[in-house]
């Protein structure tokens, strides 16, 4: 793969260590692409969704995917992506919220050797490994104010320098963002820049939340089913009609991501292949599904909860969590692998949440 340099520039770096930092992320890549799907559903939401990922990928406008935590903004950037013209090229992603700051920018542009204390070689950063593909920059509103006047040069010109490095590298990337913030907010509160936020915004796609997709919940919960069960080499029967109404009477805070979870504990405590969702949600969704094993004309229906009762909801259930962990986030021992979630978003969650370690 060729990298555009500006003027006579040239790479101090052997070509054949640059293609070995390329082929690492790739074969990372691909290990991702090993359990990851398409966007599934058949609902007038999920249709509408990829009616506009059809309108705008034949393009190279910038996309802003926006959506809440867990309900699959990932997998709608690689559908863009896969339906570009950029689809033989690199996607290459970045989680915002994962990368500590003072590291940001040297994953996005790159470094020199010696740039800083620990740089013993160059490094291509992430733009460099996008060129002529797409890079999809997760949970940008996190990204640290000082560095967001670098990207938006780098969507306006193709153009930057890789940090201790004085020419400039120009590249030819598409740029897919998301965020399950109000980025119109954060410019007012000065936390995000107002010219980034509107250069970034020049074709928003909502992705809806699953609560809005009742009618999806069981042939996702089907796929995922079969996917666990074929991982773990079981063989479950098919869902029945009273378990797709108890997990369409949730409202999954949690989206996508929190059905999958709890139909893999489903599958790992199944008996004789039936799938057993009393165990599966405890401590998740057993307080919240009322819906009895009545026949559905006879069960009553699911009382809607106001936004500020769901927040309270998830507030209540993260600090259950982080309780039972002595507050750790991460690890094998931490609440985000109690919750079935990423640190980073658990941490960002904590943050929108307002909840803090008690002293």
């Amino acid at each position: 793969m060729e990298r555009k340099l500006a003027g006579p520039e040239k790479s101090g770096l052997p070509d054949t260590d640059i293609a070995f930092q390329e082929a690492e992320y790739l074969r990372e890549e691909l290990k991702s692409l090993s359990g990851a799907g398409r966007v599934l559903g058949r609902s007038a939401p999920v249709k509408r969704l990829m009616r506009d990922v059809e309108q705008v990928a034949a393009t190279d406008a910038t996309v802003l995917i926006l959506g809440e935590t867990g309900s699959g903004k990932e997998l709608v950037a690689r559908a863009l992506h896969d339906a570009s013209e950029r689809r033989d090229k690199p996607l290459v992603k970045l989680n915002c919220a994962a990368i500590p700051p003072a590291l940001m920018e040297s994953e996005l542009f790159g470094h020199e050797r010696g740039a800083f204390t620990g740089a013993t070689q160059r490094r291509e950063g992430r733009f460099a490994l996008a060129d002529g593909g797409t890079i999809f920059l997760d949970e940008i509103g996190e990204l640290p104010l000082e560095l967001q006047p670098k990207l938006l040069r780098v969507l306006q010109e193709g153009e930057f320098e890789p940090v201790g490095g004085s020419r400039t590298r120009q590249v030819d990337v598409r740029v897919v963002a998301a965020t399950n913030r109000n980025l119109r907010d954060e410019t007012q509160n000065g936390t995000f820049r107002e010219d980034l936020y509107y250069r970034l915004n020049v074709f928003p796609v909502q992705v809806p939340p699953l609560r809005e997709r009742g009618a999806d919940i069981g042939l996702l919960a089907s796929v995922f089913a079969e996917r666990h069960a074929r991982k773990l080499g079981r063989t479950i029967v098919p869902l029945t009609p009273e378990c797709i109404r108890r997990l369409q009477a949730y409202r999954w805070p949690g989206n996508v991501r929190e059905l999958e979870n709890v139909i893999e504990r489903a599958v790992i405590v199944a008996r004789d292949g039936q799938l057993d969702l009393d165990r599966a949600l405890q401590g998740t969704a057993q307080d919240i599904l009322a819906v009895s094993a009545a026949p559905e004309d006879q069960a009553a229906p699911a009382r809607i909860l106001s936004l500020e009762e769901m927040k309270r909801l998830e507030r209540d259930n993260l600090r259950r969590a982080l309780e039972a962990t002595a507050w750790r986030v991460a690890g094998e021992k931490g609440a985000a692998r109690l919750l079935g979630m990423q640190p980073s978003t658990l941490a960002s969650r904590m943050k929108a949440l307002s909840l803090k370690r008690p002293r």
